[in-house]
């Protein structure tokens, strides 16, 4: 199972644990498995089809701009983070 870092602003949703286990072979699965454990999370990690304005994804270390359709493997680390713009 893919571990998931949980930002502080999404704790409240896990009982305040900062990291938790989810399955899946892609962001989007990974999400339906965390919403499936801590109901109202994918509320707060997408928007329709694609990740929830504002927000980046990491896996294993490296952004990904694939989203939800991202490709998970069995022991990646995911982060959900702030997106950053700037120019």
């Amino acid at each position: 199972m893919a571990t998931v870092f949980i930002p502080a602003q999404l704790r409240s949703l896990t009982a305040g644990m900062d990291r938790v286990d989810a399955a899946g072979e892609s962001v989007r699965e990974v999400v339906a498995s965390l919403d499936a454990a801590h109901p109202g999370i994918a509320a707060r990690l997408q928007q329709g089809d694609s990740l929830a304005p504002g927000l980046a994804v990491s896996i294993d270390g490296a952004f990904t701009a694939r989203g939800l359709a991202a490709k998970v493997g069995p022991a990646s680390e995911i982060h959900f983070l702030p997106a950053i713009g700037g120019g």
